[in-house]
């Protein structure tokens, strides 16, 4: 009785080790996105997950913060950049799948302020004063050295001529929704982010539109990883499908190329 009693319990066993798998077989893809694009690519997911049942990880930082991680180390399957200038550095880290590579998305800057400032429709031109605009406040936006928004905004305000005086206002925020958030608090009188983050800030109201031909294109690349997944193929195409289109154009986003069905 003894002996059966222990093959009995090492059946069980086996049994275990072989449906415990179910954990093990969850497939789970690992995603580093700019800051920006939280809220749409959070719908993509769930839509994705509703579809394959395959879970996403997703960590949200400035591109420069995630494409040092990945050249770290840090176990991503995909990498979606603000910039084409942070997806080029992973690229010459030889921590990217080249050839998976589209840029994928467009954007646009503007100028907010808290929801209930009373500067209004900004005319963004040669020669604006941003700084007279922003009184005795700061202006926020990400780190002009590293965060794609900051670059993209100092781009902008050296072009109009309007950096020299203003920079001394700036306060450079770690993302650009974090710089969002300074506004939306009230914190600064002024900000410039994407227009898409601007959309989902309920705290804050754009004041301004910053001209296209004044800073270089906005462009989002999307790109596997060296360590990707099997799966992280599949769902690279479900960002470039009509599906994740319409999510992303709903945000505010540009699409930049023709979607798979």
């Amino acid at each position: 009785m003894i002996r059966i009693a222990g093959l009995f319990a090492a059946f069980l066993l086996l049994a275990g080790a072989s449906l415990s798998p179910a954990v093990a077989d969850d497939k789970t893809i690992t995603v580093f996105a700019a800051a920006s694009m939280k809220n749409a690519l959070d719908e993509i997911d769930a839509a994705y997950t509703a579809k394959t049942g395959v879970k996403l990880s997703v960590s949200y930082a400035a591109s420069s913060v995630l494409a040092k991680q990945i050249e770290q180390g840090a176990p991503a399957d995909v990498f979606v950049s603000a910039d084409t200038d942070w997806m080029d550095y992973a690229v010459s880290k030889k921590t990217i799948n080249e050839p998976s590579r589209v840029n994928l998305l467009g954007n646009s800057i503007v100028l907010i302020a808290p929801k209930d400032s009373k500067i209004d429709n900004v005319a963004i031109s040669k020669g604006f004063d941003l700084a007279r605009l922003a009184g005795d406040g700061k202006i926020a936006t990400g780190d002009v050295k590293s965060v794609p928004a900051g670059k993209y905004a100092k781009a902008a305000l050296e072009k109009l001529g309007a950096w020299q005086a203003a920079e001394p206002k700036f306060a450079m925020a770690d993302s650009v929704r974090a710089a969002l958030t300074l506004v939306a608090r009230g914190e600064a009188n002024l900000g410039i982010v994407y227009s898409t983050d601007a959309k989902v800030e309920p705290g804050v109201k754009i004041v301004g539109v910053f001209p296209a031909d004044s800073h270089p294109a906005i462009i989002y690349p999307v790109a596997a990883t060296r360590t990707e997944k099997p799966e992280t193929n599949d769902y690279l195409a479900f960002l470039r499908s009509t599906a994740a289109k319409t999510i992303l154009e709903r945000y505010g986003f540009k699409f930049l190329i023709s979607p798979t069905t």
